[in-house]
């Protein structure tokens, strides 16, 4: 007989980037903690609608992008043949190995994983829906990371067969011809980039004036450049008036800023519009825990709740949705729940857009550092003068560093171009360490490599680059 009533030190609900490592971290702590999530196994959107399968079609897509820009140097590729089930089942393996992976570790570490979902009865007690039965659990702290769904646009019925969300987007059921994506964020144009190097033809409409509104527009417009080039259109201060479905295909009629409008057909629409907290039918009335009007919950900055039996950390916890924030929170949130005198305080999260070029970015940014009146100096090392970057035929990139005038101190750094988000760390590293300016310069960077960008950018700090002549005064 199964007992349905179950005693624990902390519960954590979600099992996503936030949720399964502050529950390995409870665990290898010697906390008694219990993980529910609606999946067999750990892992949540990051692991099976978000990140990593994203990637692995973003891996594919630069497969085919570089076998076709081969041609320039004198190697050419015929087109690709696709095998659309081949590459599905390639995902959901790289889907498989990973949360499978994560499930064996949840067990190694004595994890009470419950695949079911969770609701709050009061601040000591959950009821858990798990298959036709119930499970009441109590316990003595709680951790929400329940995480982000895809936000929607009021009077656009989201079906995943020709009007999509990220989620429907990345099944890749065919290659359609053509492909609306609404919004001009780094989930649309990510997705955007995989559709259009598997022979789709995409047209991006964004209301407002410029595409990854947040990203310093020096980098965007790299990035900008290249899209312009790879797909249909991208139309800027642009808004979705009417989405219907006619005859198998999509009409969709545009209204620029201008008050013109536009009507074309599509065979897809991608509705990519940021994404919402999934803070609703929790439970949360049943709790002291408060919402804003934005649905994220209310923390400070122990990621403890009005309610002190109950913390929230990742997306459900407020910006930036990110999966590695949220990694960050659930081991602090941990070690706050296991008296440890710590709090949640990082000088820089890094963001990264997987496109081609990527775009990275940490620390202050120039709009923000503009904002804020900071004192500073902006420097940018244009690839063009980056031998690494001409080797890979990739001199389309920029490194730039937000730099304290008084102090030297790096406050920010921006990158776009080909592996951007593998070299944003050095600038998270430089900005929690306080490095500064002289510092990154008088470090040896390995040559030739694309590191070598941000070193010279501290260069040009001081006036002198070895890669860029500048005419004295």
């Amino acid at each position: 007989m199964t007992d349905n009533n179950i005693n624990t030190e902390l519960v954590v609900i979600g099992a996503g980037p936030g949720g399964y490592p502050a529950a390995f971290h409870a665990a290898d702590l010697g906390i008694n903690v219990t993980l529910i999530d609606s999946r067999e196994y750990p892992g949540g959107v990051c692991n099976y609608e978000g990140c990593i399968p994203s990637k692995a079609l973003l891996h594919i897509s630069k497969l085919i992008d570089e076998a076709s820009n081969a041609s320039s140097l004198g190697i050419t590729y015929k087109n690709p043949d696709i095998d659309l089930n081949t590459l599905r089942k390639w995902k959901n393996e790289v889907i498989k190995k990973l949360t499978s992976g994560l499930g064996q570790l949840s067990k190694f570490r004595k994890v009470n994983y419950i695949q079911g979902y969770a609701q709050f009865l009061d601040s000591n007690n959950l009821v858990i829906h798990k298959d036709d039965e119930e499970l009441t659990l109590n316990y003595k702290k709680a951790v929400i990371a329940t995480g982000s769904s895809p936000a929607n646009i009021p009077g656009i019925e989201i079906d995943n067969k020709t009007i999509m969300d990220s989620t429907g987007a990345l099944e890749i059921e065919d290659i359609p011809k053509s492909l609306l994506i609404v919004g001009g964020g780094y989930i649309g144009l990510e997705l955007g980039t995989v559709y259009q190097a598997l022979g789709t033809e995409v047209t991006v409409v964004e209301m407002m004036d410029s595409l990854m509104t947040g990203a310093d527009q020096d980098l965007v417009r790299v990035l900008k450049k290249r899209l312009t080039s790879k797909f249909k259109s991208i139309l800027l201060n642009t808004r979705v008036e009417i989405i219907e479905k006619q005859k198998g295909r999509i009409k969709a009629t545009f209204k620029t800023n201008k008050d013109e409008s536009i009507e074309e057909m599509f065979d897809k629409v991608l509705v990519s519009v940021g994404r919402k907290p999934n803070s609703q039918n929790i439970g949360l009335e049943n709790t002291n825990v408060k919402i804003n009007d934005r649905g994220f919950i209310e923390i400070n900055d122990k990621r403890q709740t009005d309610d002190p039996n109950i913390y929230a950390i990742g997306d459900v916890a407020g910006d930036p949705m990110l999966a590695h924030k949220a990694t960050y929170e659930g081991k602090i949130v941990v070690e706050i729940i296991a008296g440890k005198n710590v709090i949640y305080d990082p000088y820089a999260i890094p963001a990264v857009v997987f496109t081609d070029p990527e775009i990275a970015w940490c620390g202050v940014t120039e709009e923000e550092a503009k904002e804020k009146g900071l004192d500073y100096t902006s420097t940018r090392f244009n690839w063009a003068a980056s031998g690494r970057a001409t080797t890979l035929d990739r001199n389309d990139g920029l490194t730039k560093l937000i730099i304290d005038n008084k102090t030297q101190r790096i406050l920010g750094m921006g990158i776009v171009g080909v592996g951007a988000g593998e070299m944003i760390a050095e600038g998270v590293h430089a900005i929690e360490m306080g490095a500064t300016a002289s510092d990154l310069k008088l470090t040896i960077h390995p040559h030739p490599t694309l590191t070598e960008t941000i070193m010279e950018a501290a260069e040009l700090f001081f006036g002198s680059s070895t890669h860029v002549y500048r005419k004295k005064q």
